[in-house]
């Protein structure tokens, strides 16, 4: 399963039943998951751990070094999850001290090509990044949210839950679970309730979510007023909890 002009590293750790491609290399400190397929001309190299049955195409660049002057080689990680897969040209670089010291990405992910993904992200399950999303440092995204193409995330940001964003955003402030946004910079367009349909939300849970974001982005109150607004609807309605917690703790302020 391993190519004849492939490098792997006697220190590297590989599951059953792993593939690797012509002319990938992988570095020491790797481990790679059962049944994952790494294409040609792959570098995995850090501290990288990537679970069962993921799909790597060719041309990525995982578990380099971050793009932070202030990284010193410390021992950072790279955890990725299962089932993902992985287009080309991608690169998902290690952590770094000044955070958690590591980027993690989930599993079940469909991650297109030319997507970054730098260092200290975390990244849930189920998301969709399109050609060219591109995360800086630091930022989180929660499950079922979905990149549009050319998607551009500034450092330190937060994207909500099942929250969608059009080709070319650019996002400078947080995203806030369930809402569709797009525009440089973003703007609020309403809630994502196809993608909530299709994951099993109930009718009055999605006009519950609809009213909260009316009362955030259309009804004129400041954003105090509609906090509070919006956690008297999240007591009633569980579904709008998430929405409520959100923009509760958002550091960097939401979208708005």
């Amino acid at each position: 399963m391993i190519h004849a002009s492939a490098i792997v590293h006697p220190g590297a750790k590989l599951g059953e039943n792993v593939s690797i491609g012509p002319y990938s290399i992988i570095g020491e400190h790797v481990e790679i998951g059962d049944n994952t397929r790494i294409g040609p001309h792959v570098v995995v190299e850090g501290r990288t751990k990537i679970g069962c049955d993921n799909e790597i195409f060719q041309f990525c660049s995982i578990g380099a070094a971050p793009q932070d002057k202030k990284y010193d080689e410390e021992p950072t990680l790279l955890e990725i999850g299962d089932r993902n897969t992985i287009r080309e040209f991608c690169s998902f670089n290690v952590g770094t001290s000044q955070d958690a010291g590591v980027t993690r990405i989930g599993s079940d992910n469909w991650i297109m090509a030319y997507v970054h993904v730098a260092h200290d992200c975390h990244v849930g399950d189920h998301t969709i990044f399109a050609n060219n999303a591109t995360l800086a440092g630091h930022v989180h995204v929660g499950d079922w949210a979905i990149l549009g193409g050319f998607t551009g995330v500034h450092q330190f940001v937060r994207v909500g839950a099942h929250s969608f964003c059009g080709v070319g955003t650019v996002l400078l402030q947080d995203l806030p679970p369930y809402v569709t946004v797009a525009g440089n910079p973003a703007k609020p367009h309403g809630i994502n309730s196809e993608g909530l349909r299709r994951r099993g939300y109930a009718a009055d849970g999605i006009a519950a979510i609809k009213r909260a974001y009316r009362a955030l982005y259309r009804a004129g109150l400041s954003l105090d007023e509609a906090r509070a607004r919006v956690g008297e609807i999240a007591a009633e309605h569980p579904e709008v909890a998430p929405f409520a917690e959100f923009i509760a703790a958002s550091e960097r302020g939401i979208v708005r």
